[in-house]
């Protein structure tokens, strides 16, 4: 009898396609979960007019204009200034006295995207008052929109959002105090950015980061498969000091994941955990 598992042609083309893209430029979403990856691809088969994914991948290998569109397509890009405001307020509540203690404390934003939550945790460590002995490292794997989040140039007209998820953040200056109004943008302004670091780091491939007190990975680990979750969330168990924290998205969890029982819950509606002390 054959042990071969039955797969769709299009589920070999999706297959070979993201295989591709990695043995071609070495970018990695073999082990994404498959539903989204082929709702992002389709969006872009749909709007090239290509009659299937092997087209797709022929322009793929061919074309790298073509291939940075794509690129993008498979970006997770969703994201604003201080999302789920009761979040942030837990950080400031409960985590931040902690971080207090350090001499020096070393946050690390892992999947960035355009910055916003980087510039929420950089205001809040201001208005904690620890701004000045910390280092924020910011990563992604897409460089261009690492950019942007170098930049941190974001549309006038979301500014009302952003405004009211910091006041629901516990937010105590005006949030206009951090940004600086450019025509139709507005810029966030230098003095958050100077313990800012943006670098690009690819979860999938690249290794640990350092000895950091506090990980933020929010809503990147839901595009992932459970082995791939699981290699990344043990990365993150290995880049954090013991009592370090990790901050996942409100749909993500460490319950049934193979470091489980190396943290303790602080906060299970926030998806805060700590790193536990070896005794």
């Amino acid at each position: 009898m054959s042990n071969t598992v039955t797969i769709s042609d299009e589920q070999l083309e999706i297959q070979l396609l993201l295989e591709a893209i990695f043995r071609k430029y070495g970018y990695d979403f073999r082990n994404y979960a498959f539903a989204h990856t082929k709702r992002r691809l389709e969006h872009r088969r749909a709007h090239e007019g290509l009659r299937s994914f092997s087209e797709m991948q022929h322009r793929v290998i061919r074309e790298e204009p073509f291939f940075n569109k794509v690129l993008l397509d498979l970006s997770i890009n969703v994201t604003e200034m201080f999302r789920d405001p009761w979040f942030y307020l837990r950080v400031r509540d409960t985590v931040v006295p902690h971080l207090k203690t350090y001499p020096f404390i070393k946050v690390w934003h892992a999947g960035c995207s355009s910055g916003q939550e980087v510039y929420s945790m950089g205001i809040l460590l201001e208005e904690e008052g620890v701004k000045d002995r910390v280092q924020i490292y910011a990563t992604d794997f897409n460089e261009r929109i690492l950019e942007k989040a170098k930049l941190g140039i974001y549309p006038m007209d979301l500014v009302r959002e952003y405004t009211a998820n910091y006041q629901q953040s516990g937010g105590t200056r005006s949030f206009s105090d951090y940004y600086a109004a450019d025509y139709d943008n507005v810029v966030m302004k230098g003095f958050l950015k100077d313990k800012m670091l943006f670098s690009p780091h690819n979860l999938v491939t690249d290794g640990v980061f350092g000895e950091m007190n506090i990980i933020f990975c929010r809503n990147v680990l839901i595009y992932f498969n459970r082995e791939l979750q699981n290699r990344v969330l043990q990365l993150f168990c290995d880049s954090l000091c013991p009592g370090g924290f990790l901050c996942l998205g409100s749909k993500e969890s460490l319950r049934f994941s193979d470091v489980a029982d190396q943290f303790e819950v602080v906060s299970e509606r926030e998806k805060i955990y700590r790193k536990k002390r070896i005794l």
